[in-house]
């Protein structure tokens, strides 16, 4: 409450559209910590009608026993990482929990009341056949989730596989895994919005689209990232908070707690703001554009003729998408507006 005290002020008083309580593992909060928190919050900011209140939780016993006093806490939403449905790959990914605790976490949440949670699954995992991948598909769909992250596997450097490099399926056969799931998903309606969200009709993640249309959010706590836009001379600023949480809990109240504040200089907004928009299947509106970097259409008019012309990109009306072969080159894409230097 301390460091958001301190970021009220770039606000504005606007209404606060979603809260995302995220990792580590909020879960393992108590419940009267989780409604301290969101009543905090609902003093200092306005909320609208529509919140969404998001909690990341693991599949473990101790947090699943806790979904309905969260949802009596102010939690509307719910966010569990399962990762996978086959023991031998949540050991090799290091999860904790059961496939049993992990089918239990989601019928807890159900009778719960918070049947508007998110299931999240990967794919590409080491030595992973493609039948167990689609019985993880299967599986996350029978559990009647309201939204599935899908996605591949990534090796990220100071990570353990990133150490020991563990062996990956080839990629023609991650890609046809990919394609599969996506067709069961489709299949049991869940519509792919985003590159790696699927969500029933009605379902999407408000607070994930807000950062893909390159919405304004605050970042409260240690290492936390926000953007701001100032308005009144169209300035985007970004700031992340200092990581080490002692140092973080020392600096809370003052001016300390901010690891580093700039500005997005001009040029780069085009590509900041294409790296997000571009996820979305309905991609943006050339208004949306505008508003959210104050800058013309005219400022992409080159790259992004030569990118329709080439079929990676496609044009509707006054929305810009990226076409079903571009969403397979997305990073080539944007490495065309990639400013000059």
């Amino acid at each position: 409450m301390a460091d958001l005290d301190q970021d009220l002020a770039s606000i504005d008083r606007r209404k606060l559209q979603s809260i995302f309580i995220g990792g580590g593992t909020p879960s393992l909060f108590s419940p009267e910590s989780i409604n301290s928190i969101i009543s905090g919050v609902r003093k200092r900011l306005d909320f609208a009608e529509d919140i969404e209140i998001t909690l990341e939780a693991n599949p473990g016993t101790l947090e699943k026993n806790k979904f309905k006093e969260f949802k009596n806490a102010g939690v509307n939403r719910l966010s569990i990482g399962i990762q996978s449905f086959d023991e031998r790959h949540l050991q090799a990914l290091g999860r904790i929990h059961s496939v049993a605790e992990a089918t239990t976490a989601a019928e807890t949440a159900h009778a719960s009341g918070l049947v508007n949670f998110n299931l999240d699954l990967m794919f590409g995992l080491p030595n992973q056949e493609p039948s167990s991948a689609r019985n993880d598909v299967l599986t996350a769909i029978k559990l009647q989730p309201a939204h599935i992250s899908y996605y591949q596997l990534t090796i990220e450097p100071h990570t353990l596989f990133h150490t020991i490099k563990p062996q990956l399926p080839p990629e023609d056969l991650i890609w046809q895994v990919q394609s599969d799931g996506q067709d069961y998903l489709n299949q049991n309606g869940f519509i792919q919005y985003e590159v790696s969200a699927y969500a029933k009709n009605g379902s999407q993640c408000h607070h994930n689209l807000n950062y893909w249309q390159f919405g304004d959010y605050l970042g409260i706590g240690a290492g936390a990232h926000g953007k701001i836009t100032n308005t009144e001379n169209f300035s985007i600023q970004r700031t992340w908070k200092v990581k080490h949480p002692s140092q973080f809990l020392k600096s809370a109240a003052t001016d300390a707690r901010i690891g580093k504040r700039y500005n997005i200089p001009t040029e780069e907004l085009p590509l900041e703001f294409l790296m997000n928009a571009l996820r979305l299947n309905q991609g943006f509106t050339e208004s949306l554009f505008s508003q959210r970097t104050g800058l013309a259409r005219s400022v992409l008019e080159q790259k992004l003729t030569i990118c329709i012309e080439q079929g990676l990109l496609e044009q509707r009306s006054d929305r810009i998408r990226c076409s079903k072969h571009g969403r397979n080159f997305l990073n080539d894409i944007l490495q065309r507006f990639i400013p000059d230097k």
